[in-house]
């Protein structure tokens, strides 16, 4: 575990507690070989959030350009009355 602790300059434990919730999650599972705990990624999991990230990426995508059409059709009227 000290390979995965040593790039992000935190403890064992705290690379164990957080392998700890992404099982909870299903988003890796771990398995036992000898000495060692090997954990692997649960890909069906892991396109569900991507799913789920995406379908909010389009969500606020839409609703920003809502908002810069609405902002650019005020400032054009703001633009029009100070022309006067």
């Amino acid at each position: 575990m000290a390979e995965l602790a040593d790039p992000f300059e935190l403890s064992q434990p705290a690379i164990s507690k957080h392998l700890k919730v992404l099982e909870q999650a299903g988003l890796i599972r771990s398995g036992r070989e000898a000495t060692s705990r090997p954990r692997e990624l649960e890909p069906d999991a892991l396109k569900k959030i991507s799913d789920w990230i995406g379908d909010y990426r389009r969500f606020w995508d839409q609703s920003f350009d809502r908002l810069d059409a609405y902002l650019s059709k005020v400032q054009g009227y703001e633009d029009d009355k100070s022309g006067d």
